[in-house]
């Protein structure tokens, strides 16, 4: 790899689909995971780390299908210390041009003695084991000290160097519950380039995750130290409080070269596309303020602010939108503006669609005209993703009607479920719950609802309402979203959507410490 010749060479290692989907409610299906992984090596991502294939049918066979389509960017494995985890991983990523196992064991005191139940020895012994078995199949080889920013050094070295004698090329120190503060973890990377005899012969990597707000702060501090790869995901999207976000790492690395004169081989214009997607799929909305892909990145109220920007851009942005992949808008689209026009819009936010899915969004795109004014380019995204980019097939909304006010609400509704439709009406505490009740009663389940979510997609009384809603069923926590200028359609389509992915997951049986 080129990074071994570029000291400067920061290796970007993209956890989206493994770690990121970790994240409650952001399960994902093949077909999904497909369309990630094809941005992400669009995008130009170094390391794909495509799943946990030990973890389940449908898991292995995601990212084993990965390795098959993706021909750029390394396709990676994660598997626990365990000889069946690594010859499962192994078969997965077998059709990849570029593969990787990584495999990980946790270091740290607390974990070794309560969860693992292992002494220090046997841990060391593990190590040895695994990267060995793992280098006999592969040449490419990550490993991983689980809980590494709450180790103990002296341990913490021993297990380093056994891990590269044993074979490992990138040596991963994740700061797994996102514990550290940039000088103090920075300071484990300078101890491990300084008391590992071996070290040269790997790449240190960096896996931070944000439950302090930390997670950039402590990456770009680690490659400060020594780390020339970062393990990251699109819009920060990981377990608990995420992980770091690529976008700003990326953006960071990019925009402050006076200090961090470091590379990556990202296409920086492809991260909004990127963001977008992940956030459709996942059903997890951008915050507004979201450094790098929120909606108000590169927005400017202040007056102060407005001044400056017109008479200098400089003034109050270090980095241009179309950097990252924002265009100005140079197509105003309405009621009577052609399918050329339309397709010429599409790519001109990202989304590169076939024929058939461009014919069917540019359909409902001609229906949404007839009931607004003005379409936003927001409007347009939120069309195309609740149409087009998703796919629900088991459960699809036919019709809906809703009564509500001052006397009984209810809901009259029509699902196709497994290609037959049904009908019933249901009454309830207004007119969402009604709806709701409705597709209870269609499609039982005992799945209960844990969010519902509305925002606007732009201004005005026509504006289209974009609804989250999350679903948990058996420890199971799935997201669905749904747009439409109904917002009672929108709610529906969004309960139906996180239905579908509920179906999904119901396959889905992890292990348990599936984390590094």
């Amino acid at each position: 790899m080129s990074t071994q010749m570029d000291s400067n060479r920061v290796v970007i290692f993209d956890t989206t689909l493994r770690d990121g989907e970790q994240s409650p409610g952001a399960s994902m299906n093949l077909d999904e995971k497909l369309r990630i992984a094809l941005t992400l090596e669009e995008m130009g991502v170094d390391v794909i780390e495509a799943g946990f294939p030990i973890a389940s049918d449908g898991d292995f066979e995601s990212v084993n299908e990965i390795a098959k389509i993706v021909t750029n960017s390394t396709i990676c494995g994660l598997a626990r210390a365990a000889v069946g985890d690594i010859a499962r991983a192994v078969d997965a990523v077998a059709p990849a041009e570029r593969k990787r196992i990584h495999t990980f064991i946790a270091t740290s005191p607390l974990h070794m003695e309560f969860k693992l139940q292992m002494k220090p020895e046997q841990v060391l012994e593990a190590i040895t084991k695994s990267v060995s078995f793992a280098r006999d199949k592969v040449d490419d080889v990550e490993w991983s000290a689980e809980d590494g920013s709450r180790s103990d050094h002296d341990f913490l070295c021993k297990c380093v160097e056994a891990a590269i004698n044993a074979g490992a090329s990138t040596i991963n120190i994740p700061d797994t519950v996102g514990y550290g503060i940039p000088t103090e973890y920075a300071s484990i990377f300078e101890m491990l380039r300084n008391r590992v005899p071996n070290i040269d012969k790997a790449i240190l990597s960096t896996h931070c995750h944000n439950d302090l707000g930390l997670a950039v702060s402590n990456s770009l501090a680690a490659i400060g130290a020594g780390a020339r790869q970062v393990e990251c995901t699109i819009n920060g999207l990981g377990e608990r409080a995420g992980n770091c976000a690529l976008e700003e790492v990326v953006m960071s690395l990019q925009t402050r070269q006076d200090v961090m004169p470091y590379t990556t081989g990202i296409e920086t214009k492809h991260i909004t596309k990127a963001s977008r997607l992940v956030s459709t799929i996942t059903g997890f909305t951008v915050q507004p303020n979201k450094a790098i892909v929120g909606a108000n990145a590169f927005a400017h109220e202040s007056g102060i602010h407005q001044d400056g920007m017109l008479k200098n851009a400089q003034t109050y942005e270090i980095m241009t939108p179309e950097s990252v992949g924002l265009k100005k808008s140079t197509l105003v689209m309405g009621k009577h503006s052609g399918r050329h026009a339309f397709n010429e819009k599409l790519k001109e936010l990202g989304y590169g669609l076939g024929d058939n899915a461009v014919q069917d969004a540019f359909k409902r795109f001609k229906d949404l005209a007839d009931k607004k004014k003005d379409v936003f380019d927001e409007d347009i995204i939120a069309l195309v993703d609740d149409s087009v980019v998703r796919t629900n097939d088991r459960v699809r909304l036919v019709e809906l009607e809703v009564s509500c006010g001052t006397k009984e609400s209810g809901a009259n509704l029509t699902l196709e479920i497994d290609g037959e439709e049904k009908s019933c009406e249901s009454h309830g505490d207004g007119p969402v719950d009604s709806a709701f009740q409705a597709i209870k009663t269609l499609f039982p389940t005992e799945a209960t609802l844990q969010l519902y979510q509305v925002h606007a997609v732009t201004g005005g009384t026509d504006a289209q309402a974009e609804v989250t809603v999350r679903l948990a069923e058996d420890g199971k926590t799935v997201n669905g979203q749904g747009a439409d200028t109904d917002t009672m359609v929108a709610s529906v389509k969004a309960y139906i959507n996180a239905l579908n992915k509920l179906l999904v997951k119901r396959e889905k049986s992890a292990p348990a410490a599936i984390s590094a």
